[in-house]
């Protein structure tokens, strides 16, 4: 692995994806919570200067590797390492480096906007002439420099969002680290925060390393980890990932997923199964199975969708059930 021991600079040019090295790395990673799996032999590597998502259902065990990556909890087994520094045994140093956005808001709502920017850089070290412009500097950068003055609770969620990721990054860390940043933000905020995360990925080369539970904001990302009950079960670029599946897939309403999906894997050969109240097959040509479909099994299609592979369907394809709705044992992770 090359480190760079540099971590901070006020400008970093995005290097080229070939020349890029690993700035997180995670080998064997396991750990339980008495006898509850949370996170079984977990191997992954990020890129630096990326953008990466950790995508799984709410209790998949991303929580809990989160909190390894930032020093909150020791793993029961395995390592991992953040710009070449062992996340148990160099603690401070991991800090020192890294970035972190909180699930849900780590600002104090009595606080003005500025008094919690300056609490957090006097915890970096940072103070006077210096930190007052690194505060003016993100503030303006993220929109909020007309809100400076204003306390925390008199904004909206989307502009709380905007303080957290501008005290995330007072200390110029390498690597932001972010737990389902997008909780409680409407569509419009959402897009806005990948757009920003991208922004700092290839304007300053921050490595962005975020959990979701969102198909779509997955798919902007540059690569992707799908986890579940404690797994990591695939990991490449969304692309690379929906190609796995290739073709079609099909959804198909009726009155009785079960029966039409064994009838259609009995009659037609092809790979019928029940999910979520439907039907659901892979094939690689849907526009021309689907006619016969429909003449084979007249009365019992109420309606059928024919789509493109999404990471939905990977998700599905890896793990025998859907991603959406679904919620784990939230004992196995927290």
């Amino acid at each position: 692995m090359v480190v760079c021991e540099q971590v901070v600079a006020d400008h970093r040019e995005p290097k080229p994806r070939a020349c890029r090295a690993d700035i997180v790395t995670v080998r064997g990673l396991t750990h339980r919570y008495a006898e509850n799996l949370a996170l079984s032999d977990v191997d992954l590597a990020v890129e630096e200067a990326s953008l990466f998502a950790l995508l799984g259902p709410n209790g998949c065990g991303k929580t809990t590797l989160f909190k390894i990556l930032t020093t909150m909890l020791r793993p029961t087994a395995g390592g991992a390492t953040v710009a070449g520094v062992d996340v148990v045994t160099q603690r401070a140093a991991v800090r020192r480096r890294i970035g972190i956005v909180f699930q849900h808001p780590s600002l104090d709502d009595k606080l003005t906007v500025r008094e919690n920017l300056v609490h957090q850089g006097n915890l970096y070290g940072l103070f006077g002439k210096p930190l007052a412009t690194r505060i003016d500097e993100l503030l303006s950068r993220f929109g909020v420099a007309s809100r400076t003055n204003d306390f925390v609770e008199k904004l909206s969620g989307g502009l709380k969002r905007r303080v957290e990721l501008a005290k995330s990054l007072l200390h110029r860390p390498g690597v932001l680290i972010l737990d389902e940043p997008s909780t409680g933000l409407d569509p419009g905020a959402r897009l806005e925060l990948i757009a920003q995360l991208r922004e700092l990925r290839d304007s300053d080369g921050v490595t962005c390393l975020m959990t979701t539970h969102l198909m779509d904001e997955a798919d902007r990302c540059d690569c992707v980890g799908l986890m579940d009950r404690g797994r990591l079960v695939a990991l490449d670029t969304p692309s690379a990932l929906k190609a796995t599946i290739g073709g079609d897939v099909l959804t198909v309403d009726t009155l009785d997923p079960r029966a039409l999906a064994a009838d259609i894997t009995f009659r037609l050969a092809a790979v019928a199964e029940a999910v979520d109240g439907a039907v659901r097959i892979e094939c690689s040509r849907g526009h021309e199975f689907l006619p016969t479909l429909i003449e084979m099994f007249p009365g019992r299609i109420q309606s059928v969708k024919i789509g493109k592979p999404t990471l939905e369907d990977v998700f599905l394809h890896a793990t025998g059930h859907s991603l959406a709705g679904t919620t784990q044992p939230e004992a196995e992770v927290n």
